[in-house]
């Protein structure tokens, strides 16, 4: 792998500094240059285009969401978002997405050690995963991780082959990374208000996944919530796995499925984990179940699905030509995870159709 070069847009000479020593961390990273605003970062730009920009949201002078669109305008960049702001400031966030960032994260915080060495991780990870952005597939992450790399065998055992035979209820589990949350968009914005039930984990940092569901369910027929502990898995309804501490899973009551969301270690280097989700699915729904794997960094999920197959689900990964990073669908096929390998614009279809009874 080619040495990274990022830029480093921030107004807080703490945050530059703080950025600077994180990425610098890794050897595959070269902080070029650290930029106090938007104006400064221009003139960077002009000696020396970056593989990857971070740029901070509220900055003097000009603020990051209208800098990240007159770059997207004029030179296209991969850019992750950076911001203080939690819940407050999703929305900002989430407005960058759609405007052309390909990831955001929080910026570093003071916390216990083991917080900050995972923090500083997925920092690291999705800076690694923006520099693999390919932007022309976009239609409108994490580098070594502080501890070893653990499987979902750290929250669940694997699927004994017993799952519940068929019922006349479908649920569909989709995991993504980078690139996903306008990909996402597109497959709910087509589905019908009677779709199965659907669970997604979609790697993001805690709070911004409240938002994110909030703003899927005012543009699509089904109902969009940030998924809670016991919440139901029901037709016309699709559930975001919380970002941050907990894993998202599928579980069965009785006649109906549910979520659990619980804490547990870092899987596959994230939390929530998509091989967690999947691997529950293969445990607890079998042949019932659906399984997607859509854009992103890395290789979450891949084991999972290949799970979900080997227990009777029907398997789809998203093509290379629409995956703004091809890393999570590339290794889940590989592996020979996915029944089908369809373009962005077949995932809604082809779900409904795997789900129609």
């Amino acid at each position: 792998m080619k040495t990274i070069r990022v830029l480093v847009i921030d107004d807080s000479a703490s945050v530059r500094e703080a950025m600077t020593t994180i990425l610098s961390a890794d050897p595959d990273i070269q902080v070029i240059a650290a930029a106090a605003d938007p104006f400064a970062a221009a003139r960077y730009i002009q000696e020396e285009v970056p593989d990857v920009i971070t740029l901070d949201v509220e900055m003097p002078r000009m603020d990051g969401i209208t800098f990240l669109r007159k770059l997207m305008a004029q030179r296209p960049v991969p850019v992750v978002m950076c911001s203080s702001l939690v819940e407050e400031g999703s929305e900002t966030l989430l407005q960058a997405l759609e405007a052309g960032a390909v990831d955001v994260i929080l910026k570093p915080r003071v916390g216990v050690a083991d917080h900050l060495a995972e923090a500083h991780a997925m920092i690291r990870e999705t800076v690694k995963g923006a520099a693999k952005a390919r932007l022309g597939a976009r239609r409108s992450l994490r580098a070594t991780s502080p501890t070893r790399k653990l499987t979902a065998d750290a929250v669940l055992p694997p699927p004994t082959g017993r799952a519940m035979s068929r019922t006349t209820e479908m649920v569909v589990c989709i995991g993504a990374s980078t690139g996903g949350t306008e990909a996402l968009r597109e497959v709910l914005e087509a589905l019908p208000a009677n779709s199965p039930g659907i669970v997604i984990v979609q790697h993001m940092p805690e709070s911004f996944t409240r938002a994110f569901a909030r703003r899927l369910d005012g543009l699509c027929q089904v109902d969009v919530k940030e998924a809670e502990d016991g919440d139901t898995v029901m037709r016309g309804r699709v559930l975001i796995a919380p970002g941050g501490l907990r894993h998202t899973m599928l579980e069965r009551q009785g006649a109906r499925y549910v979520v659990a969301v619980r804490e547990g270690p870092l899987v596959s280097r994230h939390r929530p984990s998509v091989d967690v989700l999947f691997r529950s699915a293969a445990r607890n729904a079998g042949a019932n179940a659906v399984g997607i794997i859509m854009t992103g960094m890395g290789d979450d999920g891949a084991r999972g699905l290949l799970e979900m197959k080997e227990a009777g689900a029907r398997t789809f990964a998203q093509d290379e030509a629409t995956s703004v990073v091809f890393g999570m669908p590339k290794e889940a096929i590989a592996r020979g995870a996915a029944d089908k390998i369809i373009p962005l614009g077949h995932v809604a279809r082809e779900l409904l159709h795997a789900t129609a009874r």
